[in-house]
């Protein structure tokens, strides 16, 4: 698995968590980075990219406000800060990375690595 995802867990709604992904088979410094999620009985969803600079982040319309993208180039991580969680933010998190676009596209077939994921579930 090139990537490694950590930081899950079980909350409950407000409160805060923050994903890390590493690489110890590949360097960042050129990827665009980012992240996925699945819910049961649903597909991979896009939620958030960064650049390979960190100068660019997009997310989805459900995250806004809420959740953070960044990464330490340095220490070939990205991350993602989740605040104000909520229930219909549970389901399993994938790091994603791509080596051609500036920012990771919405569909996730367009990914050249991923991670095994990590369960995040939020209790209300």
């Amino acid at each position: 698995v090139p990537l490694v995802e950590s930081g899950g867990g079980l909350v409950q709604a407000g409160d805060s968590l923050r994903l890390s992904c590493t690489t110890s088979s590949h360097t960042f410094t050129n990827y665009t980075l980012g992240w996925f999620r699945q819910a049961p009985g649903k597909g991979r969803e896009f939620v958030a990219t960064i650049s390979s600079r960190g100068d660019s982040t997009e997310y989805a319309d459900p995250v806004k406000g809420r959740f953070t993208v960044s990464r330490d180039n340095a220490k070939d991580t990205v991350y993602l800060h989740m605040n104000s969680l909520k229930p219909e933010d549970t389901a399993v998190y994938y790091c994603a990375a791509d080596r051609v676009r500036a920012v990771l596209h919405r569909d996730p077939k367009y990914a050249d690595l991923w991670g095994q994921g990590t369960q995040v579930t939020v209790s209300s």
